[in-house]
């Protein structure tokens, strides 16, 4: 798991509404069982058409910009792993699937929820200006459109938030907290 603090960088737009895990990473790439690998066959199918944003050159970046209702569909972990392993940070979308969204933290990916409107404004800047950014504050929990300099407050479950910051997964944050836990058995009576 890496660090995650703050961001800033330019944007890949997918501005389809209700993608699936299966357009994120088709079922027939899921053969492999760890998490290398995957990036290659992000999209694959809809990286078969010229014009899809992955394969414009003007949009590059470790942040997907994405339309409402992102990572529905069935519950594969892949999809996340594809994301990363292709050098996506965070996904902006107006609404996630819930178990994406699970997946996405657990793998330091951070899907990150705005309003309808940021998002729009937000696909409209991409367009006009390919090296539009966005900056991304974890510890603040803020969103900017530098294009504009329009900011949004997102929310995030406050131990996945520490868990990207200090770039802990699960067992790294118990590991973490071993002092604590010990302080607490010692005063434990287990007689009682």
């Amino acid at each position: 798991m890496h660090k995650f603090q703050t961001l800033q960088s330019t944007c890949v737009p997918i501005a389809i509404e209700n993608v699936d895990t299966d357009q994120i990473i088709p079922a027939r790439f899921l053969k492999a069982t760890t998490r290398e690998g995957f990036g290659d066959k992000l999209f694959a199918d809809w990286r078969k058409e010229a014009d899809f944003p992955l394969n414009n050159p003007a949009f590059a970046g470790q942040i997907l910009v994405a339309g409402k209702n992102f990572g529905c569909g069935s519950s594969r972990e892949h999809a996340a792993w594809a994301l990363s392993d292709y050098g996506f940070k965070v996904v902006i979308s107006s609404f996630f699937a819930d178990i994406f969204k699970g997946n996405a933290l657990n793998n330091s990916l951070l899907p990150l929820q705005v309003s309808d409107s940021f998002l729009k404004n937000l696909f409209e800047d991409i367009e006009k200006n390919s090296k539009t950014e966005v900056l991304v504050d974890l510890e603040n929990q803020t969103v900017t459109n530098t294009a504009r300099g329009e900011k949004e407050v997102f929310e995030i479950n406050a131990y996945k938030k520490t868990c990207m910051i200090n770039g802990y997964d699960d067992i790294d944050f118990l590991i973490n907290q071993k002092e604590l836990i010990e302080k607490f058995e010692k005063t434990r009576n287990i007689y009682a």
